[in-house]
């Protein structure tokens, strides 16, 4: 059936955490993914989910450039979570061999780079989904200051169940169920993704600080062509469900 963007708004309005996350995965069972980087702030999300079905698939995209640490927190929360459908995506080494055969391309351009590891892996990833559960914030600034809780992007779902929650929510919510932290950000860093383009650095108004310094970029290029130009987001209206 044709699920349009008013009708999902209206009927998800004033749902958030949990309560989004459970009432979507019940109306689009077997159709529904969560895309963690298992990064300084996952656990919370994924803590919610394990809550309400832990073989809700989950997308980990591995892009050959993270923290060891962050594949080896992955793991640990895997276990600790008891989650059983976490598939683990790459880039498609045809590609790297063309583009980045040296795995220096990131020290070039970094769209272009985040294009390959990121935003075309992830597109296959997505494909026989009909909705994407994503972890981002409004607290985290740019892009993301007028996020919705859900949206519709590209002819598909897109669900930010923590859109609304600040970082003193978060640590709480951390606190209080006993998740680990992520080694790296006892180590200072506030926001994680691939090693060559992470430092340490951010602070509760600024997290992603660390991310891309000294550049203007502050997303990772999910929005990206393959050519790795930047395109605009166009909202459809319907999603298939």
């Amino acid at each position: 059936m044709q699920v349009d963007l008013n009708s999902s708004v209206e009927t998800y309005a004033g749902l958030e955490g949990r309560d989004l996350i459970k009432s979507i995965a019940r109306d689009f069972k077997g159709r529904v993914a969560l895309v963690s980087s298992f990064g300084a702030e996952s656990s919370v999300l994924l803590h919610m989910v394990s809550e309400v079905d832990r073989n809700l698939p989950i997308i980990f995209l591995d892009t050959g450039k993270l923290f060891q640490a962050t594949l080896d927190y992955r793991d640990k929360l895997i276990s600790e979570l008891g989650f059983t459908n976490v598939s683990t995506v790459r880039p498609d080494p045809f590609v790297l061999e063309m583009r980045d055969a040296d795995g220096e391309l990131h020290t070039i351009s970094m769209d272009a780079c985040c294009n390959i590891r990121k935003t075309q892996p992830l597109a296959r990833a997505l494909k026989d989904f009909a909705v994407m559960i994503s972890g981002r914030k409004r607290f985290h600034g740019a892009a993301r200051t007028d996020l919705a809780f859900v949206s519709v992007d590209d002819a598909r779902l897109k669900i930010e169940p923590l859109a609304g929650f600040s970082a003193l929510d978060l640590q709480s919510y951390m606190v209080n169920h006993h998740l680990p932290s992520h080694p790296l950000k006892l180590q200072g860093y506030r926001s994680i993704g691939c090693e060559p383009c992470t430092a340490r650095g951010g602070t509760d108004e600024n997290p992603r600080a660390g991310r891309w310094v000294g550049t203007d970029k502050s997303e990772c290029g999910i929005h990206f062509l393959a050519n790795g130009q930047i395109i605009r987001t166009v909202q459809r209206q319907a999603v298939n469900a």
